[in-house]
């Protein structure tokens, strides 16, 4: 009997890595296509802005040669301003928008989109100082030195401080390979700092948060934030040798894009944050960005039943989706 249970639980788990692989090859194989229809359709719109690109690329590529020439030789300083400072710019610019909502409750403009009514209302001032804190004490303390072996890997490639600056074309395809890349190594990683021995110790700090705001997307324990937050964001420019000013304008929408993902509320003409607010609700459900590898992996099965599922879309009107679709009320026992 107990070698029929051994031999059971081996069956079992072989059939489960089969599985895995078998999901990890597909993924593989339709972030791959979904990179190649992307970049097809755009095609016709890149066409037409690098049009617009190239007549203003005179005033751009005078503007670059004229930063350039003002820190010539001084490589790391170009590095860390386009790494880090401009994007730290564009974070603490759009969450301190957010904030004085958060704090305030107002204006009403922001805070009538709230994803979860009665949360966050306002939001206390003790916990967001501590998420504030954190958030600091991790850009300083792990973002910033995760960008020196980066500057050594940039430096090798040679393309970093080009004279030159890329064309919008070619922006394009690189946006589209950081895109897969992040969304890869952020859903394996995030799923990994879910399992319960990780969870307990790592990533429970982040979920102190059920209703999440902005400042909270780097709220994280400076593991999780190295693991989860910073490599699968730098990996992308490191592979492909970007120039330094794709590599600011990337991490910058980065950073900005997860705020939009952690703020509470869904904003007309800005990207839903249904999807990953709903994992803060629930815990075990929506690891990734894209919703790609979740779909493939099924773990968005309950966000696709619940009604946050049908809010998740492009807001294009001024109506919150609370209230177009609203939650169905409990049945009282």
């Amino acid at each position: 009997m107990e070698r029929d249970s051994g031999n059971s639980t081996m069956a079992e788990q072989q059939k489960q890595e089969e599985k895995l692989w078998a999901a990890l090859k597909t993924s593989a194989c339709v972030l791959g296509t979904g990179v190649l229809v992307f970049t097809a359709l755009v095609n016709s719109l890149s066409w037409y802005m690098q049009n617009i690109w190239d007549t203003s690329g005179h005033f751009w590529q005078t503007a670059w040669l004229k930063f350039y020439y003002h820190y010539e030789g001084e490589e790391w300083t170009i590095f860390l301003l386009g790494a880090a400072v401009v994007p730290g710019l564009a974070f603490w610019s759009f969450n301190g928008i957010l904030m004085v909502a958060d704090v305030t409750g107002k204006p009403t403009f922001i805070t009538r989109y709230r994803i979860q009514p009665g949360k966050n209302d306002p939001v206390d001032t003790k916990k967001l100082r501590q998420a504030i804190y954190t958030a600091l004490c991790n850009q300083f303390f792990v973002s910033l030195p995760m960008l020196v072996p980066m500057f050594y890997v940039m430096k090798w490639w040679g393309n970093t401080f080009s004279k030159e600056l890329p064309t919008f074309r070619w922006f394009l395809v690189e946006l589209s390979v950081f895109t897969v890349i992040e969304e890869i190594l952020f859903y394996y990683t995030h799923r990994l700092v879910h399992l319960p021995v990780l969870y307990k110790h790592i990533h429970k700090k982040h979920h102190e948060w059920t209703a999440p705001i902005g400042v909270v997307s780097i709220y994280a324990h400076p593991l999780e934030h190295i693991i989860s937050n910073t490599l699968p964001v730098i990996t992308g420019p490191m592979v492909m040798g970007s120039h330094i000013i794709s590599i600011a304008a990337w991490i910058s929408i980065a950073l900005v894009t997860t705020s939009i993902s952690h703020c509470g509320y869904h904003l007309p003409f800005l990207p839903s944050p249904e999807f990953h607010d709903f994992h803060h609700l629930k815990f075990n459900q929506c690891y990734g960005v894209l919703g790609v590898l979740d779909y493939l992996h099924g773990t968005d099965t309950v966000f696709r039943q619940s009604k946050a599922f049908e809010r998740h879309r492009f807001l294009l009107s001024l109506t919150p989706l609370s209230e177009s679709i609203p939650e169905v009320p409990k049945r009282a026992e």
